[in-house]
């Protein structure tokens, strides 16, 4: 999956920049969600599991073998300055208390630990598929710097928008399905390409997200896109 490899890659670059590479780091994973980013998470050291949805947290756990805490974001049930690595792969958009949920990422990362999100961008994306995900929001840049410059504990490494080169595909289609679904039910995923059988369209995609990791991992930011990264560093003091 092209935004696992996107992903994945950033996160060389940036245990590389710290002088981490070739250490066993200590990673929390919040909302792990089915378990696939806590497996390609363990490959850069130890990761801790926290899953809201206890169902999803059974099954994970079952699926993978892995062993996934019960847990919230608002909550996290861990000491201060623990984990090296705190991640957060589109989760704070489901978090009605956003600001809440940073500091609790921010308490439970080490001194000088490193805090990874990505969250959906732009409210005027707003479709199915955030209604059927029970997301609260859609974020720009500016608002997802300012949940993490609420304090002076830190400064941000990297930020960018990504999947932008579907962006206009992806803005046109969401629009015209909204109006023609206004005032119907629609069920399904809410994924924008449910009525797509997999094959080419899918190996396509792919080349188009993962051409994109080019950017990123030369820290080229990207003007806009349908989700945004954002990497902070804890406790330099000049965001």
């Amino acid at each position: 999956m092209a935004r696992e490899k996107i992903i994945s890659n950033y996160i060389k670059k940036l245990l590389k920049q710290d002088n981490l590479q070739d250490t066993k780091i200590k990673i929390l994973n919040i909302g792990c969600g089915p378990g696939r980013s806590s497996e390609y998470l363990s490959q850069f050291g130890e990761v801790v599991s926290i899953e809201y949805d206890k169902f999803c947290c059974e099954f994970a756990s079952e699926k993978t073998g892995l062993e996934i805490i019960n847990g919230s974001i608002t909550e996290l049930p861990f000491d201060d300055n623990v984990f090296d690595l705190v991640c957060a792969f589109d989760v704070i958009e489901h978090v009605e208390d956003d600001q809440l949920a940073v500091s609790e990422m921010k308490r439970v990362a080490k001194n000088n630990g490193l805090l990874f999100i990505t969250v959906p961008a732009f409210m005027s994306l707003w479709s199915h598929h955030d209604v059927i995900n029970h997301h609260f929001r859609r974020y720009r840049l500016a608002e997802v710097k300012n949940l993490f410059s609420f304090k002076k504990d830190g400064k941000m490494i990297f930020s960018s928008y990504f999947n932008t080169l579907l962006f206009l595909p992806i803005f046109l289609f969401r629009q015209l399905s909204n109006l023609l679904q206004s005032g119907e039910k629609r069920t399904g995923s809410g994924s924008d390409f449910e009525a797509f059988k997999p094959g080419i369209l899918n190996s396509i995609l792919y080349r188009i997200m993962y051409f994109e990791s080019n950017f990123i991992n030369r820290h080229i930011r990207l003007p806009f896109g349908v989700s945004i990264m954002y990497t902070w560093k804890k406790n330099n003091q000049n965001e």
